[in-house]
């Protein structure tokens, strides 16, 4: 699993206009990916580290801080760029595999203690936020 974590100040999620998901105080932005060969394990690992980095003020971490996570699913982060103008997605993985990764990653950072806000997996969304320092970090879970 790969994951972008942005420290922020603020950030929502919007589909067809509606506001999905928010967190309106400082905390993280994460979006996740999900590729092949993911399961149970690189969940927890993620979870875990998301939850626990010491990114916020002070190095401080989410669960430190009680900080609220707004999570995204975000296929596009397994695209392959390095060929010709167009992107490739096959390492990303399809949605019977990915979502049910993406809705155990959202449930084991509750469990760990966080608030999640989610997006819509699969949902044209657009996605606001206040990138605070700015921080983000790229998390990529260790291979099955």
């Amino acid at each position: 699993m790969r994951a972008v974590v942005q420290r922020v100040r603020s950030a929502r999620v919007l589909v067809a206009g509606e506001v999905v998901g928010a967190i309106e105080e400082p905390g993280l932005l994460v979006y996740v990916g999900v590729t092949h060969d993911d399961g149970p394990a690189q969940v927890a690992w993620l979870a875990r580290k998301t939850w626990e980095l010491r990114i916020l003020r002070d190095e401080r971490s989410a669960s430190d801080e009680g900080a609220p996570v707004l999570a995204v699913s975000q296929f596009t982060l397994y695209a392959d760029a390095r060929k010709g103008r167009r992107p490739t997605w096959q390492r990303a993985a399809p949605r019977p595999v990915s979502e049910p990764l993406y809705d155990a990653f959202c449930a084991e950072l509750a469990r760990l203690g966080a608030r999640v806000e989610r997006g819509v997996f699969g949902a044209d969304m657009q996605v606001e936020s206040v990138n605070d320092g700015p921080v983000t970090l790229v998390l990529e879970s260790p291979p099955a």
